[in-house]
């Protein structure tokens, strides 16, 4: 992974307002934590034995995240809990919600799933769907942004 792509990667974390960023091509990860926006930390592994020729890149992470102009004006669905995140009811179902979908409050927008329960989470306000900021299945954290919604 590039210098650049890191720099990109430490840009979008800060945009979204996302307190933990980890991405992995191939045997490269990192993982960036944000504190409130006070202190970015970058951590980088490389793979264990360096290649002679740069392999070659693999497409970034599955997340639907779109980089949109005007962020200020996004109304983040944050985690309630700490527990795992599932876009849809069951394997093999259509996710909740998509990019670009127009959400009412009490739209079920995700689960996640705490201590063997399943919490509903729900749009609190009316808008359109910018930005889904976790994969599903990933692991989420008390307060932690998992959806950008503009206002209608």
């Amino acid at each position: 992974m590039t210098n650049d792509e890191i720099r990109e990667l430490i840009q979008l974390a800060g945009d979204t307002g996302i307190a933990e960023l980890e991405v992995q091509r191939g045997e490269n990860r990192v993982r960036i934590r944000t504190s409130l926006g006070v202190e970015t930390r970058v951590v980088a592994a490389a793979p264990a034995i360096a290649a002679a020729s740069p392999a070659p890149a693999a497409p970034p992470a599955k997340a639907e995240v779109p980089i949109a102009k005007e962020t200020d004006s996004l109304v983040y669905v944050k985690s309630p809990i700490v527990g795992t995140y599932y876009e849809c009811s069951s394997p093999g179902s259509p996710p909740f919600v998509r990019i670009g979908e127009h959400v009412t409050p009490g739209k079920v927008l995700c689960i996640i799933e705490s201590m063997k329960l399943m919490n509903e989470i729900e749009a609190d306000a009316a808008g359109v769907i910018e930005s889904k900021l976790v994969q599903n299945g990933q692991p989420v954290e008390y307060g932690e942004a998992l959806f950008g919604i503009r206002p209608v």
